[in-house]
C-alpha cells in the first residue's frame, strides 16, 4: 500500500485563487483572469501538487448608473502539505 493517498489532515496550507471578477469596483483585465487560471492549473500540476479542496462559483448582480451588470467567478481553494516557493514567487501572503 503506498504512503501518498490524499489525506484532509496532511493539509498545512491553502491557497485561495479568484478567477474572474469578483469586484465591480475594480475589474480585472482578461490577462490578469488568465494568470489567475494559469496559477490554479500549476498548483494542480507542479511540485509539490496541490489538491483541489473546494471550488465555489458565484456571481452578483449590480447597478452602476443605469446600468445592471452581472459578475462570474470561482474561487479555487487548493490544499498543499507545504507551502510551495513558486506561490513566494507570485506574492503570497
Amino acid at each position: 500500500m503506498s504512503s501518498n493517498h490524499f489525506q484532509l489532515t496532511n493539509m498545512r496550507f491553502i491557497k485561495r485563487i479568484v478567477v474572474g471578477n469578483d469586484n465591480p469596483q475594480s475589474m480585472r483585465t482578461e490577462a490578469e483572469v488568465a494568470a489567475a487560471m494559469d496559477l490554479v492549473n500549476q498548483c494542480l500540476s507542479a511540485t509539490p501538487r496541490g489538491y483541489l479542496l473546494n471550488m465555489e462559483k458565484s456571481f452578483g448582480l449590480y447597478n452602476i448608473g443605469e446600468h445592471q451588470i452581472v459578475l462570474q467567478y470561482a474561487v479555487y481553494h487548493i490544499g498543499f502539505e507545504r507551502k510551495p516557493m513558486h506561490l513566494d514567487q507570485h506574492g503570497s501572503p
